[in-house]
């Protein structure tokens, strides 16, 4: 294989002892490996003394980069670490690829801030993406992003845990970084990306005919918040139900590199319906719409959140044919796990159970990077995985 991956996780309480013991479980698989990456992701005790967790990876693994991120849970081999300490460690080796790290930062400019030290990711592979929730401005830069390499897959995840300090839990190499976001470019290094946004579509699809900014004026030529009632008329018991942990709408983005056709499910960006205006007739979403797109309820629970993963994982298995993926990088928010499903390693066990048992590794995100319709997204409520060919 051109591709070796293997994960390591601990929950050792001392955070040097964790960090050798997970990274020390990688080096064993990939002996004689050279570790062109290494990704790590920690919580408690580690955000006490995050640089004894570093130098514990690189003094049992030695990897060329490293990258990773502070969380409030963490996942590795198959389980799910929602409390507590723990940490876990990814190691690649890329025969044939390359990888680069890069350290993203707002600085200020003369009118106002600007964001240095995104790369160009024209004509790679993929990237991953872990920005700080207080410091980055991660939808204007995946929006830059999608202009400046379009069709590029960018995943990752939000850190959704700071040091005790009170800064940035973000690592990149030896180094905890205060503030911005960190990320890696791959290169000759094939990224398949997978993205359940864990709704299920209700009722028709109906176009936007008036509307601007995060504003729908009009649906289908009637006022906005009118259409969207008379769909509500017509549900089921069953479909009212599920809308009662909240309304949610999908809105197409229309993939340019994809095939024209009606509308599959992953096609749909997911947002909340922020409010509605009885006087106006307009409703206001948590997305930027454009004229001429299609939209269609949304809901959101455990059997639908369930089903759009496998369904998504699927997908993915199917694309790889008979070969078995090398591995994953997993990010799945906060309020999914336990709280979500009532079980615990529920995503975790949703990749192994579909792609087989490879080396995983993810975290707890306070959201999650994943593209729709061939541009990359903020998302929450969401599972994003990156699957690496082998």
């Amino acid at each position: 294989m051109s591709v070796r991956i293997a994960c390591g996780l601990s929950s050792a309480a001392d955070p040097r002892t964790g960090a050798v013991e997970a990274a020390a479980k990688v080096a064993a698989e990939l002996e004689g490996c050279r570790i062109d990456l290494a990704v790590v992701f920690a919580s408690g005790a580690h955000l006490a003394d995050p640089e004894a967790t570093l130098a514990g990876v690189h003094e049992a693994l030695a990897p060329d980069v490293l990258i990773g991120c502070g969380a409030g849970g963490v996942v590795g081999n198959g389980r799910e670490i929602e409390n507590g300490t723990a940490v876990t460690v990814w190691g690649a080796a890329f025969e044939n690829g390359f990888v680069s790290t890069f350290h993203a930062e707002v600085t200020e400019v003369e009118d106002g801030v600007a964001v240095a030290g995104v790369p160009d990711l024209q004509g790679a592979g993929g990237a991953i993406l872990l920005p700080d929730p207080y410091s980055f401005p991660t939808d204007a830069v995946l929006a830059e992003i999608a202009g400046r390499a379009p069709g590029v897959p960018v995943l990752g995840g939000v850190s959704s845990a700071r040091t005790l300090r009170g800064q940035a839990a973000l690592f990149l190499g030896e180094q905890v970084v205060p503030g911005g976001a960190i990320g890696v470019r791959f290169d000759g290094v094939e990224l398949l990306p997978c993205v359940s946004q864990g709704a299920t579509p209700i009722g028709p699809e109906l176009e936007i005919t008036s509307g601007e900014g995060r504003l729908i004026k009009e649906l289908g030529g009637r006022p906005a918040l009118g259409a969207l009632r008379a769909v509500l008329d017509r549900l089921g018991e069953a479909e009212r139900a599920m809308l009662a942990q909240g309304m949610l709408l999908g809105i197409v983005v229309e993939d340019p590199f994809g095939d024209p056709g009606e509308h599959r499910h992953g096609d749909f960006l997911v947002r909340s319906v922020l409010g509605g205006d009885p006087d106006t007739g307009t409703i206001a979403v948590g997305a930027t719409i454009e004229e001429g797109q299609v939209v269609r309820i949304h809901a959101r629970d455990a059997a639908s959140a369930d089903r759009d993963l496998n369904e998504a994982l699927e997908l993915r298995r199917r694309a790889l044919g008979d070969d078995a993926p090398a591995g994953a990088l997993m990010f799945t928010c906060n309020g999914r796990g336990r709280g979500m499903f009532g079980l615990p390693d529920h995503d975790a066990a949703a990749v192994a159970g579909t792609l087989g048992d490879i080396p995983t590794a993810g975290f707890f995100a306070a959201g999650e990077i994943g593209p729709v319709g061939g541009e990359n997204f903020l998302h929450g409520f969401t599972a994003t995985v990156a699957v690496f060919a082998s």
